[in-house]
């Protein structure tokens, strides 16, 4: 993804990632309102969303890259978010990803991140990256292992208890799937 185009898009074989913005509020608060899917990372009223996606492009506009909505190529429709966030108090890049229940078990989070790795090692020369994992998201755990991250320590994260997982560059797993 080209740094100073906000419009490029990461592709897969089923999936789109594009910049979140702040016009993805209304679907930001659907995402999380579901309490399988914030019970790891939070519930956002309308007003939160906004702010958080504000910090999203501030960041996109910053240091390059963000959080992606993931949508389906065959649909259009967004089914997730999956991207790098920089954690200044951790001095980390971190990537994440959420996706709405319906949409788990298929492989999208696996896919989705390892292009996004891809893009991090490549284009960006990002190092390392890590992925803050709350205790008990073993699904999320999962991902991450099967991406080739190892847990590196145990930390605080927005007052949860998780662990962090952290891959350096050219460690990264390459095959597809799950």
């Amino acid at each position: 993804m080209d740094r100073k185009d906000r419009t490029t898009v990461i592709t897969t074989e089923r999936l789109r990632l594009r910049p979140l913005t702040e016009d993805d509020a209304d679907w930001w608060v659907r995402l999380h309102a579901d309490t399988e899917v914030n019970r790891f990372v939070g519930g956002y009223t309308r007003d939160q969303a906004t702010v958080r996606l504000r910090a999203v492009e501030q960041q996109w506009t910053e240091r390059g890259h963000g959080l992606c909505a993931v949508e389906l190529r065959s649909t259009g429709d967004t089914i997730g978010r999956c991207g790098l966030n920089w954690w200044e108090q951790f001095g980390e890049t971190e990537i994440g990803w959420t996706f709405a229940r319906e949409h788990w078990g298929r492989g999208y989070a696996t896919e989705a991140a390892r292009a996004v790795l891809a893009w991090g090692f490549g284009p960006l020369g990002l190092r390392q990256i890590t992925a803050m994992i709350h205790h008990g998201n073993t699904a999320s755990s999962g991902v991450a292992r099967r991406l080739g991250f190892t847990p590196l320590r145990e930390d605080t994260v927005l007052e949860r208890p998780c662990t962090v997982y952290a891959l350096a560059r050219g460690d990264a797993s390459p095959p597809a799937g799950d």
